[in-house]
């Protein structure tokens, strides 16, 4: 594992957000949704495309808080532009666990 010092760290933006919305997206190549994300104030509203269809349905992540970076530039899929990445623990098969705080805080809140 490849050490980073702690400038490296302090450039990566994780901020608290609240989805709004998950759709699904046939287009991508993998099973994925669109995500629209609420970070509040400054940051406003990003969409991301997230591959976490085998854990959570489009229902039960409307109002979910999660955790994303969102200083990366925009990664288009499938001709989507997704703005942030959506963080997860990564299982067995690609199967994806959301990180979220265990409390509901403001969106955009930084996490530091």
């Amino acid at each position: 594992m490849k050490e980073i010092d702690w400038n490296d760290f302090e450039k990566v933006e994780m901020r608290v957000g609240t989805i709004i919305s998950a759709e699904a997206f046939p287009e991508a190549r993998n099973p994925a949704y669109k995500l629209k994300i609420d970070f509040g104030g400054e940051i406003g509203e990003k969409m991301s495309s997230a591959q976490i269809t085998r854990r959570y349905t489009h229902e039960e992540l409307h109002g979910r808080q999660i955790i994303a970076v969102v200083n990366f530039p925009i990664k288009k899929i499938a001709g989507f532009k997704s703005e942030c990445l959506v963080l997860g623990v990564m299982g067995e098969n690609k199967d994806v666990v959301l990180l979220s705080p265990d409390q509901n805080v403001p969106d955009g809140l930084r996490i530091g």
